[in-house]
């Protein structure tokens, strides 16, 4: 009689302990934003963070075939998931790990496991790592969704190798991964690692930081859409240099390619000046539907800053309208291509600060 006052006393704390732990869906934040530029304002009921079993029903059944999921969805949605495949456009209802796609399904489904132990949630879950898994090209990168190449843009490698490397790090909600499937997302997570180095562009013999997207085979940097330039990319770069940061015993090879990025984000910042957001007066704006404007102002307190896109050639920043042409100030961008990308940003910020304490203890384990 005890033993099973015990065990159900267990399962009313394991219960009321999940209750209070819901599940972070923040990384859903972006297929949202997508779902919504393409549907309009949310206009259906949505689960609350804390009901984070319906959450889990919902990928479980957005999930496809091949183990991946259709990007831009809301997984929050209180909506039919077949109603709302069916009504995609064919190609919008193929896997892709575009804008942190797949793999953030996958941690949501483990945390979820973890708290709840069902395993309909770890079998999604593996599914879905078995699609990241196949998805990996030969050359140890992965395709994005706007073009046939190796790509960083979107965090679509920085988020595989995240993954891996907790799953690798033995983070708890992982602890379900077994030995075979660990083996080959370490084997996964080694070429993905030798792809990073591999594609660190040289400039005048100096290793600089990552451009967004390189071809298969020639691992050269490439365009994506019309706009997206072959280019180096602060903001991937600075993911990408972040991710080398976290592995607990680099090669000589990784704290090199650390060492050079950062002194690459050093000696390009743009200090004293931040872009603001301002208001376009009336009969003014060069598109009547663009209200806001966006423009580089002088503040000797803002933050350092780079630009998206820095010349392969001398790290000149560069601006491009939407078919492609390149320009050299922001001004010339069209009004709709200003407001509607993230032309600067203070993504070398993060690894400013990291590296010191990186080297730091780099130093004290030798």
């Amino acid at each position: 009689m005890k033993k099973g006052i015990i065990a159900l006393t267990v399962s009313f704390l394991a219960v009321s302990a999940a209750a209070q732990q819901p599940v972070s869906a923040d990384r859903f934040a972006d297929a949202v934003n997508h779902w919504n530029k393409e549907h309009g304002a949310q206009t259906y009921e949505r689960y609350k963070p804390d009901r984070f079993r319906e959450i889990a029903d919902n990928i479980v059944a957005y999930q496809n075939a091949d183990g991946g999921w259709p990007k831009n969805l809301d997984m929050l949605a209180r909506l039919d998931p077949d109603s709302v495949k069916a009504a995609l456009k064919p190609r919008h209802r193929l896997s892709t790990l575009d804008n942190a796609n797949v793999y953030t399904q996958v941690e949501y489904l483990s945390n979820v496991y973890l708290l709840t132990g069902d395993t309909l949630y770890r079998n999604s879950a593996r599914r879905g790592m078995e699609y990241m898994l196949s998805a990996q090209y030969p050359n140890g990168g992965w395709r994005g969704w706007d073009a046939d190449a190796v790509t960083f843009n979107d965090g679509i490698i920085y988020g595989v190798l995240s993954t891996w490397n907790e799953v690798l790090s033995g983070k708890p909600h992982y602890a379900w991964v077994g030995d075979d499937l660990k083996a080959r997302i370490r084997a996964s997570w080694d070429r993905g690692i030798d792809l990073i180095l591999k594609t660190q562009w040289v400039q005048d013999g100096v290793k600089t930081v990552w451009a967004q997207q390189y071809d298969h085979e020639t691992l050269q940097p490439v365009k994506a859409r019309a706009y997206e330039l072959p280019a180096l990319s602060a903001g991937e770069s600075a993911d990408i240099t972040m991710l080398l940061m976290r592995i607990k015993n680099p090669s000589p090879e990784v704290v090199e390619a650390v060492e050079s990025a950062a002194a690459w984000f050093d000696r390009t910042k743009i200090t004293g000046k931040k872009v603001v957001t301002v208001p376009v007066p009336e009969g003014l704006a060069e598109d009547r539907k663009i209200r806001k404007d966006r423009v580089v102002v002088d503040d000797p307190e803002a933050a350092p800053m780079w630009p998206r896109y820095s010349e392969l050639s001398d790290n000149r920043p560069f601006f491009a309208t939407r078919e492609g042409k390149k320009v050299y100030d922001l001004r010339e961008v069209p009004a709709e291509r200003r407001v509607g990308y993230s032309w600067y940003g203070t993504w070398g910020n993060k690894v400013l600060k990291k590296y010191p304490e990186w080297l730091r203890r780099l130093t004290e384990k030798k």
